[in-house]
């Protein structure tokens, strides 16, 4: 009997482990022009040495956009284009190259939150990341597309 209640026990705890998981839900096509906006972001500041395409940057951007750095208990707000005038130079002198490993997108009609976990790295193909850290992207969608209206970050 303690046999067979052994065997038992085993069974129900295997019969967990391989239970497959309920499916993940589609991404909507509301989502999928949310990450585009995102990955758009992330691209356009990304790259070699030199220059970036800070026109295409200021597209993304809904009006009165801002960008907020967290760092060391201090924030600094900044509208695209003084975020443009502080990068550059860094920008022209080294390669940076941020990308998303998770996004987490919650929508409600025309605002979107997504919480964006990213790694930088100072050439596309370095082994390992010199920086990890947060972005919180709130976006709008105004006039059918969706755009930037805030992005929050730390390293």
């Amino acid at each position: 009997m303690r046999r067979f209640a052994a065997v038992l026990l085993i069974l129900a705890a295997c019969s967990n482990v391989t239970t497959p998981t309920a499916p993940q839900k589609a991404a909507s096509g509301e989502d999928f022009e949310i990450e585009n906006t995102l990955f758009a972001t992330y691209n356009v500041i990304s790259g070699p040495a030199g220059r970036r395409d800070w026109d295409r940057f200021k597209e993304l951007f809904a009006p009165g956009a801002r960008l907020i750095s967290v760092r060391d208990g201090k924030t600094e707000v900044m509208t695209p284009e003084e975020f443009q005038a502080k990068s550059k130079p860094y920008f022209d002198e080294h390669g940076f190259f941020e990308r998303p490993t998770s996004n987490k997108i919650e929508r409600y009609k025309d605002v979107a939150h997504v919480y964006s976990v990213y790694e930088s790295r100072h050439a596309s193909n370095d082994a390992e990341p010199f920086t990890r850290g947060v972005n919180s992207f709130q976006l709008v969608k105004l006039n059918g597309r969706w755009m930037v209206q805030t992005i929050l970050w730390e390293e």
